[in-house]
């Protein structure tokens, strides 16, 4: 077992049970959560606009222990933004070294899937738990988002709502 596997489930843990599957878009790259997600947000920070070549990042947010990659481990590719370097250096953005799909930003106890990656059915049927509860970092938008949700300075309850 490498190290990288060693911090998520193992793909020979019989009580892990598969809850929402995730692939990227040439499907090399696999991976199953055995929970409901714990939050969910909008991001609208300029790194994650940057790096997503969009105005907002959607995120679902599960403990690492419930996530286990199930093909393409060694397909996987480490960007940290904050030293701007590939490499594992939590937190960092976690891509398909074949199609470049962004996967996820993975934290040292946390991983933030990008919920459009989830099989949901055909036509897609979003589980409420994946909706998001908040926009963080909304004062660095590029548009404005007019629904109910509440919208944070920075990062939620960690900032001033706006």
């Amino acid at each position: 077992m490498t190290k990288i596997e060693a911090i998520f489930a193992s793909a020979e843990d019989d009580t892990f049970e598969a809850k929402y599957r995730a692939l990227c878009h040439c499907n090399a790259v696999t991976y199953e959560v055995s929970s409901d997600p714990v939050d969910s947000k909008i991001c609208h920070c300029k790194v994650c606009r940057t790096l997503h070549g969009a105005p907002m990042q959607w995120a679902a947010i599960f403990h690492k222990h419930h996530v286990r990659i199930t093909e393409g481990i060694n397909h996987l590719n480490y960007y940290s933004s904050e030293l701007n370097k590939y490499e594992r250096s939590l937190p960092c953005k976690v891509s398909c070294s074949l199609c470049g799909t962004f996967i996820a930003d993975e934290g040292r106890n946390m991983w933030l899937a990008f919920p459009s990656l989830f099989d949901f059915g055909v036509p897609p049927s979003v589980p409420k738990k994946f909706k998001p509860t908040c926009h963080v970092f909304y004062s660095m938008r590029v548009i404005d988002i007019n629904d109910d949700l509440p919208k944070w300075s920075g990062h939620k309850n960690k900032s001033m709502q706006l």
